[in-house]
C-alpha cells in the first residue's frame, strides 16, 4: 500500500470515529455516507497531472467528470473548482451541473435517448453535444439550420465494436451495444465519414469502450480506433475538421484492496505509447472519468441493529443494503465490496475474524452486503462500513421497502487531530418518503370515476 493509500485509510478511520462522536451516527441515525474531500481533490490533481505529463504543451484537455457517478451538486462544484468539467447523460444531470456552476463550455451532453427539447436546450446554452445515431443527427441538422444554437461543439459518438470486458453490463463497445454508430456494421464507418464531410459544423468524435471490468489494453484499443477514424475523416475532407477527440472514461477500480491500481498515470503513459498522435497537440482531448475519481473516497457506514445466528452462521443485520448498494446485492460476483468493522465508538474492531454475513434492512433474503465474510465478530451497536462506495452508491438509491436515502457528509481533517464535516445531502425524512410516494394525492384513485358512453 502506498503512503497515499495508507493516509486515505487513516482519514477514513478518523472520520468514522468523529461521525459517532458528533452524532452523525448512532441509534437514531443508523446509516450515513461519508466523502473524503482531500482524497477527491487529490484524485482530480492526479488525473490532470497524468495527462499533462504526456501531452504536448498547449494541448487543450477537458476532464469532464461523469456526473452519473456521484450526482450530488456539492461534489460536482468541488471538482469544477479544481478545474474539471461535467459529462451529463440526462436533462437532470445537465441541471445538476448548471446548479453546481459548471460553465456551459465545460459541459458535454452524452445520452442515447435525448429528446428534441433537450437538444434544443443544450444548444441554446452552448453545451457540447455528441449525437448518438443518425436520427439524432437529423434533429441536430434541423436545429442548426434553424439557427437555434449558440454554436457549441457538436460531434458523433461511434462504437468501435472491439468486444467486452469482464462485466457485460458495463461494456459499451460490443457488437450490439446500444451506444453510438457501429463502425463495423455494414456501411457504418462510411456513413460517419460522409456525415462529417456533409456537415462542416461537426468537429468532435466520441467513443467510450466501457468502464469497470475493461482492461487498459482494451481501453487503449478503443481510443486508437477513434483516433484512426479522425485521421481518416480529416484526410477525406482535406482539412482538420475533427479537432477534438472525446475518449470517454472507463478506468477500473481495484475493489479488492486499498491499493490504487491501475492509476491515471499508467493509463496516460499507455495511451502515449499506443496512440502517440493523440498527444502531439493536433487534437483537443475530452475525458469522462467518474468511478475512478470518486469510488475510493466514499464510505457507507451502517449500525448493526441486531447480531444473530442462523444455521451456525453469524449474521449482522445492518441498515445498509439494497437501497444503497443494488449492484452489489443483485450481482455480488461483479460488484463485491470490502467491509470494515468498527465498534460502537467508531474505532476499528479488533478480535479474531469469524465467518459472517453482513445483511441489509430490506425484506428479502438476498439483501446481503457481504456473504461468508471473515470479519471481527460484529455485535449489536457496532458499525459495518462498505468501502470504496464514493461512486454510484450515493446516487443509485433504490426505494425498495420505502427505505429513506441516507445523509451524506463531506469531511476534512481539522488540523488538530479532529474532523470537520459539511452536509452534502440531508438525510431523507419519512415525511419526504410519503410525499415522494404520492402522499398529496391519497384520494386520487378512490375519487376517480369512469365517464362517457357505455
Amino acid at each position: 500500500m502506498s503512503e497515499d493509500d495508507g493516509e486515505r485509510a487513516g482519514r477514513r478511520d478518523d472520520a468514522v470515529r468523529a461521525a459517532v462522536e458528533q452524532g452523525l451516527l448512532g441509534p437514531d441515525a443508523p446509516i450515513v455516507g461519508l466523502l473524503d474531500v482531500a482524497g477527491i481533490r487529490a484524485s482530480a490533481a492526479e488525473l490532470r497531472r497524468a495527462f499533462e505529463s504526456v501531452a504536448a504543451p498547449g494541448t487543450a484537455i477537458l476532464h469532464a467528470f461523469a456526473v452519473k457517478a456521484n450526482p450530488l451538486v456539492p461534489v460536482v462544484r468541488l471538482l469544477a473548482g479544481d478545474g474539471l468539467g461535467a459529462e451529463v447523460a440526462s436533462a437532470g444531470e445537465l441541471a445538476l451541473a448548471r446548479a453546481a456552476g459548471v460553465p456551459a463550455e465545460r459541459i458535454v451532453f452524452d445520452a442515447p435517448a435525448k429528446t428534441a427539447a433537450e437538444l434544443r436546450e443544450a444548444l441554446a446554452l452552448g453545451v457540447a453535444v455528441n449525437a448518438d445515431n443518425p436520427q439524432e443527427l437529423r434533429r441536430l441538422d434541423a436545429l442548426v439550420s434553424a439557427g437555434t444554437t449558440a454554436s457549441p461543439p457538436l460531434g458523433i459518438r461511434v462504437n468501435p465494436q472491439i468486444g467486452a470486458g469482464t462485466i457485460g453490463a458495463t461494456s459499451t463497445a460490443t457488437a450490439t451495444s446500444k451506444f453510438g454508430v457501429g463502425l463495423r456494421d455494414e456501411g457504418g464507418r462510411e456513413w460517419v465519414v460522409r456525415a462529417f464531410a456533409e456537415r462542416p459544423w461537426l468537429t468532435r468524435l466520441h467513443a467510450h469502450t466501457g468502464s469497470q471490468g475493461i482492461s487498459l489494453s482494451l481501453l487503449a484499443r478503443g481510443v486508437a480506433e477513434t483516433y484512426a477514424l479522425a485521421e481518416e475523416i480529416n484526410a477525406r475532407v482535406g482539412r482538420r475538421q475533427v479537432d477534438t477527440l472525446d475518449i470517454g472514461g472507463g478506468l477500473s477500480v481495484n475493489f479488492a484492496s486499498e491499493a490504487t491500481e491501475p492509476t491515471f498515470a499508467r493509463y496516460a503513459r499507455l495511451l502515449a505509447e499506443e496512440v502517440p498522435g493523440l498527444f502531439d497537440g493536433r487534437y483537443g482531448l475530452v475525458t469522462e472519468f467518474g468511478r475512478s475519481l470518486l469510488a475510493r473516497h466514499g464510505t457507507v457506514v451502517a449500525r448493526v441493529e441486531y447480531a444473530k445466528s442462523s444455521g451456525g452462521r453469524r449474521i449482522a443485520v445492518t441498515h445498509a443494503g439494497v437501497q444503497v448498494a443494488p449492484r452489489t446485492v443483485y450481482v455480488p460476483g461483479a460488484w463485491p465490496l470490502r467491509i470494515a468493522a468498527y465498534d460502537a465508538k467508531g474505532r476499528p474492531k479488533e478480535g479474531a475474524p469469524v465467518v459472517q454475513d453482513v445483511a441489509g434492512p430490506a425484506c428479502f433474503a438476498g439483501d446481503l452486503l457481504a456473504e461468508e465474510r471473515l470479519l471481527p465478530p460484529l455485535e449489536q451497536g457496532d458499525l459495518a462500513a462498505a468501502l470504496d462506495t464514493g461512486a454510484y452508491y450515493f446516487g443509485s438509491h433504490y426505494s425498495y421497502n420505502s427505505l429513506a436515502r441516507p445523509g451524506v457528509y463531506g469531511f476534512v481533517p481539522d488540523g488538530d487531530g479532529g474532523v470537520t464535516f459539511a452536509v452534502v445531502r440531508e438525510p431523507q425524512t419519512v415525511a419526504e418518503v410519503v410525499a415522494e410516494s404520492g402522499g398529496a394525492h391519497a384520494d386520487a384513485l378512490t375519487t376517480l370515476h369512469a365517464t362517457g358512453r357505455r
